[in-house]
């Protein structure tokens, strides 16, 4: 059975969420072999434990990355333990080997509907365009590239309209399974 690491790189999941909040607390309740690493609990300060992130990394056969979509990538806080745990020599370069091999799934949501992400939609361009930068993260880890699980029209403004919130959960579980299964066919 492969080794599951799951990361949440919501910069603030317990106060600040919604459908994120429910994708990760339904996964537990789907994949309860996995590990789970809540970066914005786990790091309130932001100061993160390289050896220990990268213990975890190692010890996966398969890393989900779950966030939010903000600003047309990962969350700052994302951002900041990529940079800080996949370092040359760990991750990359000529003898940064830890990671090949691995599977990398990336899970994420937008508030914004999945339509306004297509040629010439609102935001101009389908939502892959946007995943370049991530899918060569993956190829210069030598990690195998296992796509992605995408949910959109999932804001958190939204939270207090009754039918919209009721939407938006059911949206948010189904994005739960979506992953377990991605995760379950690798």
């Amino acid at each position: 059975m492969s080794k599951i690491l799951v990361v949440s790189g919501h910069t603030d999941l317990k106060g600040n969420s919604f459908a994120n909040k429910i994708i990760l607390s339904r996964l537990e309740e789907i994949m309860p072999e996995a590990e789970y690493v809540y970066l914005d609990s786990e790091y309130p300060d932001w100061k993160f434990d390289v050896e220990r992130e990268q213990n975890r990394l190692r010890n996966a056969d398969v890393i989900v990355m779950q966030f939010p979509f903000f600003w047309y990538g990962v969350p700052s806080l994302m951002h900041k333990w990529m940079e800080e745990v996949f370092v040359h020599g760990f991750s990359h370069g000529s003898k940064g080997k830890a990671l090949v091999g691995k599977k990398l799934l990336i899970s994420f949501t937008s508030g914004a509907p999945e339509e306004m992400y297509q040629a010439g939609g609102v935001q101009g361009y389908p939502v892959d365009d946007f995943l370049i930068p991530l899918k060569q993260f993956a190829a210069a880890c030598g990690m195998v590239w296992a796509g992605y699980v995408y949910s959109g029209g999932l804001s958190y403004a939204s939270r207090h309209d009754d039918e919209k919130l009721r939407q938006m959960k059911e949206k948010a579980l189904l994005h739960a399974e979506r992953v377990a299964e991605k995760v379950k066919s690798l």
